[in-house]
């Protein structure tokens, strides 16, 4: 009988809900259906770095489905960005890797993650990535989980935003996450009925957008809700996205205005069923692609079939609203501005 396949497990980049999930389904997977060994390494790359990792087994892995966070923890550590004085990081990696006999490392992150990852396998790693992120920006994937449980909130937060707004005919602002892509912003703002959207990917004009508030006032249409993804092209340095929208409508348009920022709310708390789900395929996938002995791969999402993608095609990608996107123009189509006209 062949020895059975020993991996590790990794949780690296900001966190968010379905990562406990992810770590259960690889892990389960790999222990029962498979017969493999797990460890999980503490604090994303750094545990690998430093070889700090704790034996997962069925009794640690029970519970965790719906907590938020990590039970590994996690950290931005970039074992490529060499400072001066830093050991080698790489090297460190590949040694601890054969020292503790592994066969596999699973990275669960998002696109830094999986460049890492792809340049670890470069080194000669085995790895598997499983994408994770609320922007929903991994590249090679249709879906990654975070993001249904990041719209859920925020589409909760702008539905009493509504209320508020009505009850004292204001314009409110509310900002949500998405350095650079939209898509939080898009989902949301169609979920919970916003009339502005804005999104990094979209150029706007502050101008068109106080018009078409004013619009809408002299319509009689008594409140506006704009929501804003952070990472919008501001003008003004020191300046959320929500201040200088909210200043402006403020200042050209006279009529009250507030703002909301959701900043890390939108990470925290239990994964909505659906990223629990999705968090669990990825992680029993990457357990059959381990088992299979096909390394080097993402697992991804394509229509509603788990497929493989080479981590080298993803590195360094981003997945971004794309012109013509069929969401957009829908939106359009029932009168929601993007502030381009």
């Amino acid at each position: 009988m062949s020895k059975p396949k020993r991996i590790g497990v990794l949780t690296a980049g900001g966190d968010c809900p379905g990562l406990n999930a992810a770590i259960r389904g690889v892990g389960k997977t790999a222990i029962v259906e498979h017969g493999m060994e797990v460890i999980g390494f503490t604090a994303g790359y750094s545990g690998l770095i430093n070889k700090e990792y704790v034996e997962l087994d069925e009794h640690s892995l029970s519970g965790i489905l719906t907590l938020g966070g990590t039970i590994l923890g996690t950290s931005r550590e970039k074992p490529f960005k060499m400072g001066e004085g830093d050991p080698n990081k790489p090297e460190l990696i590949v040694q601890n890797y054969h020292d503790l006999g592994l066969d596999c490392v699973v990275c669960i992150g998002g696109n830094g993650t999986m460049k890492t990852a792809a340049k670890l396998s470069d080194l000669g790693i085995n790895v598997i990535g499983i994408p994770k992120t609320i922007d929903n920006d991994v590249w090679g994937t249709d879906v990654t989980f975070g993001f249904d449980s990041a719209l859920g909130i925020a589409t909760e937060a702008i539905d009493r935003l509504h209320t508020t707004a009505n009850s004292h005919q204001r314009a409110m602002v509310i900002e949500v996450m998405g350095h650079h892509a939209g898509w939080i912003a898009l989902y949301a703002g169609m979920a919970a009925g916003g009339d502005i959207i804005l999104v990094p990917e979209i150029d706007f004009s502050i101008g068109a957008v106080c018009k078409r508030i004013e619009k809408r006032f002299e319509d009689k249409k008594p409140y506006s809700i704009v929501v804003v993804a952070e990472g919008i092209k501001v003008p003004k340095k020191g300046m959320t996205a929500a201040q200088f929208v909210t200043e402006n409508i403020q200042l050209f348009t006279g009529i009250e205005t507030r703002e909301t920022r959701l900043g890390y709310i939108q990470r925290g708390g239990s994964p909505s069923p659906m990223d629990r789900i999705l968090a669990t395929r990825y992680g029993a996938f990457a357990a059959e692609l381990i088992a299979k002995g096909e390394y080097g791969n993402m697992v991804a999402m394509k229509g509603n079939k788990l497929e493989a993608v080479g981590l080298k095609e993803v590195g360094g990608k981003l997945r971004l609203i794309e012109p013509g996107n069929n969401m957009v123009r829908k939106a359009r189509n029932m009168g929601i501005s993007f502030g381009d006209e």
